[in-house]
């Protein structure tokens, strides 16, 4: 289960340039069985290390929006420092509870969202050159977004590329290949900041990660990565993202069943 689990989550990124790390932090605390602090920081390390290198083919056929990189990435490291030091100080059950509500948001944003013409239609290079005043009030809301999902995913230890590629498509005006590209380099980014951060707290508590786990996990997730790659040029993309949303809304309940049987329990 945990080989599969693996699996699942380089699949998952490589197909939709999100997922992966939803599943890395249930893997790690129900299956593996770290401790919830270390999970999170080993969910950025793995997660990261899988998109770093699923990204690649991205990079060679020019996908990647690295304007885009910067507007949203730059805010989105930012958040994540300060959401990371803000994990690091509270229950983990609080952690847990909001991995939850963010399994719910992942999961709306997932199952509300039908085929949308301008994912093919529109980009940033198909529409007429905006004016100076709408190119900055873009970038500020790109911006102000890449902070806000910087700052809850460092809370709860995932990379965040559920909430990063609609908001691409959505406000970055990208379509979806290039969305799922260029989020792919903010979550290497973002997950390089949190994971830094989590280290260094778990170094002060007397803990630490588990670098085979890490290691393990980064190579089968590769592999699934390149594998969700090669299925999600196949696959209809919006059969798989009512699957995901179903998933998500399931994996959400486990979640908050364990915590809270776990507080009664106590």
């Amino acid at each position: 289960m945990i080989y599969i689990g693996a699996a699942i989550i380089g699949i998952l990124l490589g197909l939709m340039g999100s997922g992966g790390s939803i599943l890395t932090v249930p893997v790690l605390l129900y299956l593996v069985g770290h401790s919830e602090k270390v999970v999170f920081a080993e969910s950025m390390a793995i997660v990261g290390i899988i998109s770093a290198v699923a990204v690649i083919p991205y990079t060679w056929s020019r996908t990647v929006c690295w304007l885009t990189v910067l507007r949203f990435g730059i805010p989105g490291v930012v958040g994540t420092y300060f959401g990371a030091a803000a994990g690091l100080m509270v229950n983990p059950l609080w952690q847990l509870l909001t991995f939850a509500g963010v399994l719910g948001l992942a999961a709306w944003l997932m199952l509300r969202r039908q085929s949308n013409p301008n994912d093919e239609k529109v980009s940033s290079d198909d529409v007429e050159r905006p004016s100076s005043q709408q190119v900055i009030l873009q970038t500020l809301k790109i911006a102000g977004e890449g902070l806000v999902v910087g700052a809850v995913t460092g809370f709860v230890g995932v990379g965040g590329g559920f909430l990063i590629v609609p908001a691409l498509v959505l406000l970055g005006g990208l379509k979806m290949q290039r969305a799922v590209a260029t989020s792919l380099v903010v979550i290497v980014l973002k997950s390089m900041i949190g994971f830094y951060k989590y280290q260094h707290g778990l170094a002060e508590a007397g803990l630490s990660v588990s670098w085979e786990t890490i290691g393990l996990f980064s190579i089968i997730g590769i592999l699934g990565s390149f594998l969700g790659r090669a299925i999600g040029q196949r696959m209809p993309q919006e059969k798989l993202r009512f699957a995901f949303g179903i998933f998500l809304v399931l994996m959400g309940v486990f979640v908050i069943y364990q915590e809270l049987s776990k507080l009664n329990g106590s």
